[in-house]
């Protein structure tokens, strides 16, 4: 096994441990206590905010990429080219405003919890994609397009099998980049009561307890690494030639 198989195992290995035994690793956390304050958090299952954190990301992940994937195919051919300048404002507006603020837009439109973590996310995760998508498809050599208009292709049978294969590296780039920005964001949910790793790092700054902190930080950390590198794993095995 290459060394790079090796740390990623160990990472991987490491991140399970802790959250399945935490109360093992108390020891390289205590001196960050004061008081006789828990060590490892115990407010709650660590596997589970996590857990539940991963599936807030995975879905904010996923609805913004068919929305931005959706504008990006819709703005990049015909009539829909006049609606490219509006379309970068709108997914850019995520960006524009912070998420703390759209947080605080949403929660009396539909409540604590998370919906409005939900909305924020996915505000804040098009941008990435939509323009990675963009550019992939923008990029697709005009000699490639009209092979495809020659042998017959239908427009729907040229974006399907010509064009979306073509542009699906920067299509993924964009994704993993919407991935590591949204576990990061995720965290702010729980302002809101949205489930997840976010609790950690409140509990530990509401009760001055480091060792919290950290904890949420590294596993959230340590999730975003993984899962920036499970995304390309499965692009490096997912790449052939089109057909």
């Amino acid at each position: 096994m290459k060394a790079s198989g090796v740390i990623r195992v160990g990472v991987w290995g490491l991140l399970i441990a802790f959250l399945l035994k935490p109360q093992v690793f108390a020891p390289a956390f205590a001196p960050l206590t004061q008081h006789d304050a828990p060590a490892i958090y115990d407010q709650g299952d660590l596997a589970t905010l996590a857990w539940a954190h991963l599936g807030l990301v995975l879905t904010a992940t996923s609805l913004s990429a068919l929305l931005a994937i959706g504008l990006a195919i819709l703005v990049s051919r015909g009539p829909g080219r006049a609606f490219l300048p509006m379309s970068r404002s709108l997914v850019g507006i995520g960006q524009t405003f912070p998420p703390v603020a759209v947080l605080a837009i949403a929660v009396p439109l539909v409540g604590f919890g998370i919906k409005p973590t939900l909305i924020a996310l996915v505000a804040y995760g098009l941008l990435p994609i939509f323009e990675n998508s963009l550019t992939g498809l923008s990029q697709v050599p005009a000699s490639v397009l009209e092979a495809a208009d020659g042998a017959g292709m239908s427009p729907i049978q040229r974006l399907w099998s010509v064009e979306l294969p073509l542009a699906r590296p920067l299509m993924i780039e964009g994704l993993r980049q919407t991935l590591v920005i949204s576990v990061g964001t995720a965290t702010l949910g729980s302002t809101v009561a949205s489930q997840g790793l976010g609790e950690v790092i409140i509990a530990g700054l509401l009760s001055d307890n480091s060792a919290f902190v950290l904890q949420g930080g590294l596993i959230t950390g340590l999730m975003a690494i993984l899962l920036h590198d499970a995304v390309g794993l499965i692009a490096q095995r997912w790449q052939r030639p089109v057909q």
